[in-house]
């Protein structure tokens, strides 16, 4: 029951215990409650709720509107908070491990159900507990609504935004389903930002589909689009978005994605403020900030239901590479098994014998007394004997997550002996594939992936990866469906957004390489990838198989599989067709997107705990007294002075046309690694590194990097991975006690403190563990031999270096040394205290310089000076005015954001497609649509290269001008990041060639190619659009007559779910 005298006057939070089972048993309280809080700038809304009287942000005071904003107004107030905890009882089964995890009959599972509200200052909110439901409810269920369920539904029935957070198949399509029938009853438009769901179809009868190539039915009441679709409608001010009364954001957590997340907060952010908003989403923990966020833009309440219920629970088993079984790491009540957990990592040691690094082949192919994904090399795979228990326990469907498209398919191939299927689903399997495949020509119905595929489906084991073509790929979906394939190999994909759940989950490795490096696999990545395991009424369990083939800390297992789901942040970034499409826009500009995104919302929160932490530091530095102040000052400045020169001589000594020659096998040297001090090591081998930009360009322009293969005495629970720099990570020395072993690691020249004198013999084979320890007891034999005083080659004389600024350098860090010597504390008995005292001070200090940066960055608008060097970008290309106005150019460039708006407009303007004929204008739009690494080089015939060349000259026209105005761009990224290498595959195809025939012509998957070609023509439409706008019908023409010549066979083949 809620206690108003528990209630905090400035946040107006609300406690209150709720019974188990419903939450309107709560007692009846006053009519309203209305928060105190400082009063809001709001803007004028007509009657009906919409903005009538939005104030224009004009370029003279827009920044200044922009900080009148973000400082006068009250932020939204947390309130109603009430948290309920629910128990339920379930079989205690046997699990995998053929016996109970939990002695007891049942086994006693509990739940958390959490509410909160932010609301508007002077809001009149009623408690959600004093809620009436309507005698007549917009939508009745056959069975009972869950506590979230309930709460969430009532937010919707008093027309209040809703964000639900909870595991996947908790039933949060429930909620969505809801307001879809309130909409419906009370005849309002609703928008749903999801691929279509059947069940809607089915329901609900009058639904319409919009996305990018496909529009059906767009009159209907319910609205299934793209983001993209619906941003577009907002920049175009259609007459739909006037009439919607609700949007649905499914899967709202994707706002976080780096590239179309932005696209999430632009739409939210244009909505009309009477429009009401059902977020559905995984869960998340700064649920709350989001709801603010929502609250502060639209001056609305927002709901957050929040459970952590998941219908089927899970046991999560580890299964070491090479072992003899499995291992149950959490059980259902995530209580984490560590004697169970040390056992796995004992096997793994055992399996890996004397050679560390043998066991990292990962089953592609390498040689060695056992295989990560391979057991023994003459036995079955870990994966093929995981599979079969699995099968033999009666535990699937099983899907089995890889993190490649190749592994996907080799592990799949594994199976070829086995059959899951009995004759008559073999039948309905190969019914349902050539009913699929009806659609195609005979051509595309030979192609090798359709016939290939078809002998695995048939035995009940699937393939799905984004390289499928996408016919495939939907029948195989239907075919899981239907409980047709027991085993499913797939990529990461498909737990996002496809409810299609399984009852076992296996991991081929839980390390994954996400473009930057290799990395464990995050907590939100498990639980996203975890939760397809457990079917809802059918499982009593869900089982979750982990396979490793390196070491793990039980800190980063357990941080895994029970750490806390990845938090929600902006992934707002500006682009140029959001610039002006903003300058379009009577009444809002780019400032006004700036100052209200969620990226500035989250900026902002940080201002308090700054200014804490800045209080607090000063007071800590004002406090801190130091004896003879000025002069440990000086001494201080002298001694920086040196390690700054002695950095610098450092940074010569380890250039690569000095050091490489001494970095023979066995030399000596001392590492100091990523902040951490290794001591000495010895060299085994040294080797080139190529550096790779974003769009992984070799980056031949810079000097080439060296990395030293040097054998250090790491930690045992280290883990040897590279990112895409070539740096080393999961690394460390041992602590102190701690065991450790000498492992071959790769280190950046920068890492080389000293190089000695010494070199030792090191043995023949270096990959057992005797000749480790051997290196290792010669090593502390030199120390020992030493004292510790190992000596280092003289730079000069030992490295010949004769550079004059070098020998400059040397002089300098001798005089201060002679200074530092003659200093009045050098001889004191009272240095080192008097030294760590004010070093401590100055640490402080420059603390503070630090926070004060991020306050100044914070208060001021975030990404303001990208926009402004964005705005001199148009200006200086003729996109805008002086006074931003867009001009001709800027409408062309708002036409297009499926590719780079700037450089298609400027080969517009320029006449590029003038004098090209269709084929070689589609081939030369493929550039801006083709995303995929590919290692061969295009070879292009002269039709190709002319019009490619004069496309890379104006990419790099616009890159000097982009740097000129100040924009951080890389000339030669930039224009290598126009790919060429699919130009001669768009150009037959548009010739008329058969989609087997291209496929020979590139290594890229077929499903990869078909969704290059639906963006192709996407682009395509945008540049008809675009020439429309300039009227110039001959080049519109042109582009529709490309749209017609690549729109055919299976590239645009039917949808099997439409």
């Amino acid at each position: 029951m809620f206690d108003d005298d528990n209630t905090d006057s400035l946040f107006g939070v609300f406690n209150g215990e709720v019974p188990d089972d419903e939450f309107d048993d709560v007692p009846q309280e006053s009519s309203a409650v209305e928060p105190t809080a400082q009063t809001t700038v709001k803007r004028g809304l007509d009657q009906d709720g919409n903005e009538s009287k939005r104030q224009k942000l004009t370029n003279d005071n827009s920044e200044h509107e922009s900080r009148r904003f973000r400082a006068e107004d009250a932020q939204a107030i947390v309130a109603d908070t009430f948290e309920q905890e629910t128990s339920r009882e379930v079989a205690n089964i046997a699990g995998l491990q053929g016996a109970p995890t939990v002695e007891g009959e049942q086994l006693v599972l509990s739940h958390q159900v959490r509410h909160q509200v932010a609301v508007p200052p002077n809001y009149p909110y009623v408690p959600i507990s004093q809620h009436v439901p309507p005698e007549n409810p917009a939508r009745s269920y056959p069975f009972t609504l869950d506590p979230f369920q309930r709460v969430a539904v009532s937010s919707i029935e008093r027309n209040e935004s809703v964000l639900v957070s909870a595991h996947t198949s908790a039933g949060k399509t429930v909620v969505a389903e809801y307001a879809i029938a309130q909409c419906l009853k009370n005849k309002q438009r609703i928008i749903y930002t999801s691929p279509i769901k059947a069940e809607f179809t089915e329901e609900f009868g009058d639904v319409g589909l919009m996305t990018g190539d496909v529009t059906i039915n767009p009159q209907a009441s319910c609205l299934v689009m793209t983001t993209e679709i619906l941003r577009s409608m907002l920049y175009r001010g259609s007459e739909v978005i006037r009439e919607v009364a609700w949007v649905v954001y499914d899967e709202i957590h994707y706002m976080r994605d780096s590239e179309r997340g932005v696209v999430w907060e632009e739409s939210i952010i244009l909505l009309p403020h009477a429009v009401r908003y059902v977020f559905l989403s995984a869960t998340i923990p700064n649920a709350m900030e989001f709801a603010e966020w929502i609250c502060k833009i639209h001056e609305q309440p927002c709901h957050i239901v929040y459970t952590d219920f998941r219908p089927t629970p899970l046991q999560h088993y580890l299964f070491p590479a090479g072992g003899d079984g499995i291992h149950l790491v959490v059980d259902e009540k995530s209580s984490f098994r560590e004697d169970n957990f040390q056992r796995a990592i004992a096997a793994l040691t055992d399996a890996q014998g004397d050679d560390p690094s043998g066991i990292k082949s990962r089953g592609k192919g390498k040689k060695g007394p056992k295989t990560a994904k391979g057991g023994r090399n003459d036995g079955p795979s870990d994966i093929y004997r995981i599979i079969k228990m699995v099968m033999m326990k009666n535990y699937h469907p099983v899907i089995v997550f890889s993190f490649s498209k190749r592994e996907c398919e080799a592990n799949a191939l594994q199976m070829s002996k086995l059959d899951f299927n009995d004759e008559s689903e073999r039948d309905m399997v190969s019914q349902v594939f050539n009913n699929a495949i009806s659609s195609l020509n005979e051509d595309d119905r030979q192609l090798p992936q359709i016939q290939q595929i078809l002998p695995l489906l048939r035995r009940g084991i699937g393939v799905h990866h984004g390289g499928l073509l996408p016919i495939m790929k939907e029948t195989i979906e239907v075919l899981f469906q239907e409980g047709l394939l027991k085993v499913l190999f797939a990529t990461e994909t498909f737990s996002i957004g496809l409810n299609m759940p399984a009852k076992t989950v296996v991991f081929t490795s839980v390390r994954k390489y996400d473009g930057k490096q290799t990395r464990w696999v995050t907590s939100g990545e498990y639980i996203q990838m975890s939760g397809r395991a457990g079917r809802r009424g059918l499982d009593e369990r869900g089982v979750v198989i982990m396979m490793i083939d390196e070491k793990m800390e039980p800190t980063v297992a357990k941080g895994m599989v029970k750490g806390e789901s990845d938090r929600m942040n902006s992934a707002f970034h500006l682009s140029y067709n959001m610039i002006l499409n903003l300058l379009r826009v009577e009444g809002i500009s780019p400032e006004f997107m700036l100052e209200r995104c969620f990226y500035t919302f989250q900026n902002d929160a940080n201002i308090p705990q700054y200014e804490r932490e800045l209080i607090k530091l000063d007071a800590e530095k004002r406090s801190i007294v130091v004896p003879h102040e000025e002069e440990i000052e000086s001494y201080y400045e002298i001694r920086k002075q040196i390690e700054s020169y002695t950095q610098d001589v450092r940074d010569v000594v380890n250039h690569p046309t000095y050091c490489l020659p001494f970095m023979q096998p066995g030399r000596v040297v001392r590492i100091k690694h990523d902040g951490m001090d290794f001591g000495w090591g010895i060299v085994v081998d040294f080797h080139k590194f190529q550096q790779k930009g974003k769009n992984n360009v070799e980056m031949n322009n810079k000097s080439p990097k060296y990395l030293l293969d040097v054998f250090l005495y790491c930690s045992k629970n280290s883990s040897v991975s590279k990112d895409a720099e070539g740096n080393t990570v999961g690394i460390r020395p041992p602590a102190e006690g701690e065991e450790g072993s000498m492992m071959a690691v790769p280190v950046a020249l920068s890492a080389l403190e000293g190089i000695s004198h010494i070199r030792l013999v090191l043995p023949r084979e270096l990959k057992s563990r005797d000749a480790r320890q051997t290196i290792h007891k010669s090593l502390l034999e030199v120390q020992k031999r030493f004292s510790a005083n190992i000596p280092l080659l003289d730079p000069v004389e030992n490295m010949n270096i004769k550079d004059p600024a070098f020998t400059k350098l040397v002089n300098k860090i001798v005089v201060l040394e002679k200074k530092l010597l003659s200093h009045p504390l050098n001889n004191s008995a009272d240095l080192p205290h008097l030294y760590n005292i004010y070093a401590g001070k100055m640490e402080i200090t420059n603390k503070i310089k630090a926070l004060k940066k991020k306050l100044t960055d914070a208060q001021s608008i975030v990404q303001l000076d990208e926009l402004k060097n964005r705005k001199r970008v148009l200006r200086r290309l003729g996109f805008t005015t002086s006074a931003d106005v867009v001009e001709m150019k800027g409408r062309v460039a708002c036409e297009i954001s499926t590719g780079d708006e700037l450089l298609l407009t400027e080969m517009i303007f320029q006449g590029v497609f003038n004098d090209l004929t269709v084929e070689q204008s589609v081939a030369l739009l493929s550039c801006f649509v083709f995303d995929e690494k590919v290692e061969q080089a295009a070879r292009l015939q002269d039709e190709l290269s002319g019009p490619l060349r004069l496309m890379q000259e104006t990419a790099r026209r616009i890159a000097k001008v982009s740097q000129e105005c100040k924009m951080n761009i890389d000339e030669e990224e930039y224009v290598q990041s126009f790919k060429p290498q699919l130009m001669d595959v768009v150009f037959a195809w548009c010739q008329g060639a058969k989609f087997y025939q291209i496929c020979k012509m590139t290594q890229v998957y077929e499903g990869s190619l078909i969704r290059i070609f639906r963006r192709l023509e996407e682009l395509l439409r945008q540049m008809c659009a675009a020439a429309k706008s300039i009227g110039n019908s001959e080049l519109e023409a042109k582009f529709a007559e490309g749209i017609n010549k690549i729109h055919r066979d299976i590239i645009f083949a039917a949808s099997l779910y439409l």
